[in-house]
């Protein structure tokens, strides 16, 4: 276990910066993602022995790698976007390398207190030149493993290491290392791409965009049966929702997803008779976001979306707000039969799934413990039943297993693939593959055909090992808890929850809460509380004002002294006669109604002779100029020509009886600014705020003003809008086009259409000053002559990466 360096030792050869936190969601769309690399001035290549780190590419996520011996280098993983916690998912680049010598790397700020590296797990690596010349992709490598507590903490939170030691197989070849089996956005599009671009395929499986991201991206919907002859054979077919991704560092749900689609698309007789069975929806990457910047649990909202099923903010999590109202619709229409979906685990070897207890239906007891018995039977050496769970726990509410259970679907599922490998039959020890992953979601289609297979006799095979089983389970934990042991115990007298453990997932109650870029948001509107003061701090306060007064009212005063004698004896008088003196005046002057003189003799007598004499008033300078002017004008403002029109309504006001004098109007004119002739003036009244963009020279300039405007031609320039939207433009100075009808969308979600007729809505568009003039002096013109159509977005026909001088981009390694 080598120890971690102190912050600043070491020689830092990579290091990214942070993810700007003003720009939430620009960054993270398919093409890369932006960053700046603050490497040090040697990394030139081969002129030293250093490796060379890169993590710029899709789902790449190391953030500092630091050289701390020879061959020793300390690796920092960033954490999930918009949060500081989630470091368990790694995969990243290394070049410059030299064959024959251990390296050792070490990451020094995973989160989890305890991992399968531990248990025999041991990092993936992929090398070009072996996948070149030999064909072989990921495989496990690396020695001297330890997962351990690191000396470092993090906002509190203790931090662990993982270090490993390899030996690269070549001289200057390009190796990857990574937590599983990546599976990138890119590649789900390249899947879906092959899958939908076969004329067969395409009767059976239809492909449209669920919803938009926070990014931007697309998350995909596919729609996969028979086509149905008889609509009444169509309305009678049950549903199976299948999801997967919602934890972008959890591939291995992914790989099981993949092996899914590749059997209920084949063209197997099993999977003719699923399709003619089910309708499938199937959403294979709920957390594109995450995926594309390399997150391990969140997406761009800094929080868990398998905890925000029952939010009702569509637009922070319009993946998850989207896919309920999908099932919802779906659940309007057709039965449901199953819910499932594909998770990682990080902690348990094998696969299992996690349930709900269906309680106060006795007719339905221990059924939603059949599937998953059935699919450990059919996968006896990958899938582990007694690892699965049914217990409904009250922090996992918000997720998706919970939330569809509780919408009436009674199998729903979350089924959790292990990072690691098996423990079961001739498996055990061993790691899974890429292989294995897939072939558990052809199991899972084989599994629903025993389900429902018309002979339940496999059913109540499998209703009646579980009454065993948990008949046992029940007899074993009484025997722990030192009870009698009653051997006709009736199942229905306890409750089933009471004997199963917590399902030990992930505890994401750190991500609870609302969404970052809200957090942001309300940060700059929230005004600290005033404190409360006491009233031993208000007192003194108080006397501290009244000092500040009275010293302020005593400097006001200017005292002079009329001979030099005086000057003589107040320095060489105590100041005690001045303060009665002082304290005598001021009783005077309240006594007495008349005001006092400027300079007041105290006495005749030899005392010395004080005069005091007041400041001048100040006169503002806007009174200056007022009375300085020459004249002042009473009557109507018509007559004058220098006079803005929007005052010609003021009117005059009649004397009224007795020493009222009529309100008299100063106007004050500019001695450098020309009247404006009422005729030729082109805006008759302008918005205070542009006063100052007015040009008074006789040559009048433009000014830019936003006025609503029809049937004009504006620049603009395309954006991608929410799914389902129209294109919508705003103004540029790239090309012309006419003015077209707008969608304006409030969120990201996007807006179904059930017919192809066009909606006729008014035109809002926003233009400069230069049709101002034909505006104004135009009558109005009817609004539905002026709505046109925009052409329909064109989709992008790649996927991959654009290289330029901003932006590194690195060939994803094939699997």
């Amino acid at each position: 276990m080598p120890i971690v360096s102190y912050e600043g030792e070491g020689k830092v050869v990579y290091e990214i910066s942070q993810a700007y936190k003003g720009s939430y969601y620009t960054g993270s769309r398919t093409g890369g993602r932006r960053c700046t690399s603050n490497v040090s001035a040697n990394m030139d290549g081969k002129n030293n022995n250093d490796l060379q780190f890169e993590s710029r590419f899709e789902s790449g996520n190391l953030q500092k790698a630091v050289k701390v011996g020879a061959y020793e280098y300390e690796l920092t993983l960033r954490t999930d976007l918009y949060t500081s916690k989630h470091t368990q998912w790694f995969y990243f680049r290394v070049k410059n390398t030299r064959r024959g010598i251990p390296y050792r790397f070490t990451v020094t700020n995973l989160m989890k207190r305890n991992s399968l590296y531990n248990e025999g797990m041991k990092p993936l690596m992929y090398s070009e030149h072996d996948a070149t010349l030999r064909g072989e992709g990921w495989r496990r490598e690396g020695g001297d493993i330890k997962y351990y507590r690191s000396s470092r903490s993090q906002e509190g939170a203790t931090l662990y290491c993982l270090t490993w030691t390899f030996e690269f197989p070549h001289d200057d070849d390009t190796c990857y290392f990574a937590h599983c089996y990546p599976y990138t956005y890119s590649d789900l599009n390249r899947d879906l791409q092959r899958w939908t671009s076969d004329p067969s395929r395409s009767q059976y499986c239809k492909l449209r965009a669920l919803c938009r991201s926070l990014a931007g991206n697309t998350v995909y919907l596919l729609t996969i049966t028979s086509p149905s002859i008889n609509p009444a054979l169509a309305v009678g077919k049950k549903a199976v929702v299948v999801t997967a991704r919602v934890h972008p560092g959890e591939t291995n749900g992914s790989w099981m997803m993949k092996g899914f689609l590749d059997f209920i698309l084949s063209d197997s007789p099993d999977a003719q008779l699923l399709r003619d069975t089910f309708i499938f929806k199937v959403v294979p990457m709920l957390n594109p976001d995450g995926v594309i910047v390399g997150n391990y649990r969140c997406s761009l909202s800094g929080r868990d979306l398998n905890r925000n099923y029952r939010s009702m903010l569509k637009d922070s999590f319009p993946c998850i707000w989207h896919t309920r109202a999908m099932v919802k619709r779906l659940l309007a229409e057709r039965e449901v039969l199953l819910y499932c979906d594909f998770h990682g685990h990080s902690r348990k070897n094998n696969v299992f799934m996690y349930g709900c207890n269906n309680k106060g239906q006795p007719e339905s007891k221990l059924h939603e413990r059949v599937f998953p018995l059935m699919l450990s039977k059919n996968a006896p050496d990958k899938f582990y039943f007694k690892g699965c769970k049914f217990k409904v726990q009250k922090s996992k509410e918000g997720t998706g297993r919970i939330v569809m259970w509780r919408h009436g679907i009674r199998n729903s599922y979350t089924m959790e693939s292990t990072f690691c490998g098996s423990t079961l039959g001739q498996r055990k020890g061993t790691h899974f593959t890429s292989g294995d992953l897939k072939s558990m979601g052809h199991h899972f289609c084989d599994t629903l055909l025993d389900y429902c297979d018309p002979d339940n006799t496999k059913f109540q095979v499998c209703v009646s090992e579980l009454q065993t089983l948990v008949r046992e389970d029940i007899m074993e934990k009484l025997r722990r808890l030192g009870r009698d042991v009653d051997p006709d115990v009736n199942l229905s007298d306890i409750s089933l929850s009471d004997i199963e453990s917590s399902t030990s997932g992930s505890n994401s109650s750190e991500s609870d809460g609302l969404p970052a870029h809200l957090l942001h948001m309300a940060s700059k509107f929230c005004q600290k509380k005033k404190r409360l003061r006491s009233r031993k701090e208000r007192n003194h306060m108080y006397q501290k004002r009244s000092s500040k007064h009275k010293a302020k009212s005593r400097d006001a005063a200017e005292i002079t002294e009329t001979s030099a004698q005086t000057t003589k004896s107040t320095a060489s008088k105590s100041s005690g006669k001045v303060e009665v003196e002082k304290r005598k005046r001021k009783t005077k002057s309240h006594d007495s109604p008349v005001s006092q003189p400027d300079v007041v003799q105290t006495s005749t007598t030899e005392k010395p002779v004080l005069s005091y004499a007041r400041k001048p008033e100040t006169v503002t300078v806007k009174t200056q100029l007022i009375n300085r002017l020459p004249t002042s004008f009473v009557g109507d403002f018509s007559s004058m020509s220098h006079v803005c029109p929007r005052h010609a309504t003021v009117k005059t006001r009649e004397p009224a009886a007795g020493n009222r004098l009529p309100l008299i109007i100063t106007v004050i004119e500019r001695a450098s600014v020309p009247p404006l002739s009422k005729d030729n003036s082109p805006i008759r009244q302008h918005p205070p705020p542009f006063h100052n963009m007015l040009d008074h020279s006789n040559d009048r300039s433009r000014v830019t003003d936003h006025v609503l405007k029809r049937e004009k031609s504006f620049t603009y320039r395309p954006l991608v809008p929410a799914a389902g939207t129209k294109a919508y433009s705003f103004a540029s100075t790239q090309k012309h086009v006419e003015t077209s009808t707008v969608d304006l969308q409030l969120s990201l979600s996007p807006m179904v259409r059930r017919n192809s007729r066009r909606r006729q809505e008014s035109l809002i568009a926003l233009v400069t000053s230069d049709y101002l003039d034909n505006v104004l002096t135009k009558p109005k013109k009817n609004k539905s002559n002026s709505i046109t159509s925009l052409p329909s977005l064109r989709k992008s026909d790649s996927f991959t990466t654009s290289a330029s001088e901003e932006l590194v981009y690195c060939k994803q390694p094939p699997v």
